[in-house]
């Protein structure tokens, strides 16, 4: 204690700024839309303090340069739900019409209150049809500053959690995160770490990105694309193979509006295309969201078919039911986003970074198989450099 006075004295430095070096072993972040996934990664933050390496079950990587799943903290979030806006995140994680399983439900109250953010084309107008236990209802507090809120919170990472269509407002989200000097996280299919525009003023700034469009840890996409490496691999040529996919949370709920689905489709149907030995035409491939079925909640299910021919042009076709909790599945690839992130934070590294996205998300910036990525992202933690 002697030696830190001395210093202390003669560095003129004050005890905010020690109290500050005291907080540097947590990842600070702003959450944009306190949904399904947000409880999930927020339930898993907290529900991991109490685990250890050996019974730590769901996570791909217990450490990360030091940081371990607890060592995330939520400093601010954003919503438009009246539920939810003005209320601790404690308890907002909570509220209708969240509806994923809870897997750890004695969240401490943090002191952090969700503030109303811009609804802009975050909510489709369909949704008004629904009960709103299962859909969005709109706050009419006012929208506050955003980048204020990022700056103010001293959050050094921003998530985007909008539903999908979101276009506008994710442009929004991305300018206050580069305004406010935070990395983003990009976990929906609106491309801005895969667009070269966006790509390059992250880079300018010397900010990291990761995106576009989250993976599950076994998800659809990702057995998806897994069956078609093995058809690859194996020599067996696929021809023809869809991805049928329902569930009842609000991401599905939103879905029924077709024309917020365009960049959804892209995402998952290249997720899968960027594997095959070769690219499959438009009318033999067919993926993506099929229906909302409100008593799925945040369950998902997937219906997948293969159909190709083996040995002798000899047919064959695999077909495959996948039963998943749709928003934790998610959260075990945003926890290792974050502390990747984080890590190209303290690297001073800025723009896409291409390892990370490329293992956690459908439609990174540069496409390769898993299992390249995966090499790819421990050689980022262990090597110190990206890629």
């Amino acid at each position: 204690m002697i030696l830190i006075l001395n210093f202390h004295l003669k560095a003129q430095l004050t005890w905010e700024w020690y109290l500050k070096v005291l907080q540097l072993d947590k990842i600070k972040i702003a959450i944009i839309g306190m949904g399904n996934c947000a409880s999930s990664l927020i339930q898993g933050i907290h529900y991991y303090k109490d685990k250890n390496l050996e019974d730590a079950i769901g996570l791909m990587h217990w450490d990360i340069g030091g940081y371990k799943p607890s060592d995330i903290e939520v400093v601010a979030a954003v919503d438009i739900d009246k539920r939810k806006v003005g209320k601790d995140i404690s308890e907002a994680i909570f509220a209708k019409p969240n509806c994923t399983h809870v897997f750890y439900k004695d969240i401490p109250e943090t002191g952090v209150k969700v503030v109303m953010g811009k609804v802009l084309d975050g909510v489709a107008p369909h949704m008004e049809e629904y009960d709103d236990d299962y859909t969005f209802v709109v706050s009419d507090e006012e929208e506050v500053d955003i980048v204020k809120v990022i700056k103010d919170s001293g959050a050094e990472i921003v998530l985007n959690y909008l539903p999908v269509g979101s276009d506008k407002a994710t442009r929004f989200y991305a300018e206050c995160a580069l305004e406010a000097g935070a990395g983003f996280i990009n976990n929906i299919p609106v491309f801005i770490a895969s667009t070269p525009k966006w790509a390059s003023l992250f880079q300018e700034k010397g900010i990291p990105i990761v995106g576009d469009d989250i993976k599950a840890q076994i998800g659809a996409t990702i057995t998806h694309r897994t069956l078609a490496n093995l058809f690859k691999e194996r020599g067996v040529k696929l021809e023809r193979t869809y991805q049928l996919n329902t569930g009842g949370n609000t991401d599905f709920l939103n879905m029924l509006n077709r024309s917020r689905l365009d960049s959804k489709k892209e995402s998952k149907t290249e997720a899968v295309q960027s594997i095959l030995a070769e690219r499959l035409e438009p009318e033999n491939i067919h993926i993506g969201p099929s229906d909302y079925v409100t008593w799925q909640q945040d369950n998902k299910i997937c219906f997948l078919r293969m159909e190709g021919k083996t040995f002798g042009d000899v047919p064959m076709n695999i077909e495959l039911r996948l039963s998943v909790e749709d928003s934790p599945n998610s959260a075990g690839c945003v926890i290792d986003s974050i502390r990747c992130c984080k890590l190209a934070l303290e690297r001073g590294i800025g723009g896409p970074l291409t390892s990370i996205s490329a293992y956690t998300m459908k439609h990174p910036p540069e496409q390769f198989t898993d299992e390249k990525a995966r090499e790819m992202v421990e050689e980022f933690i262990d090597k110190q450099r990206e890629r």
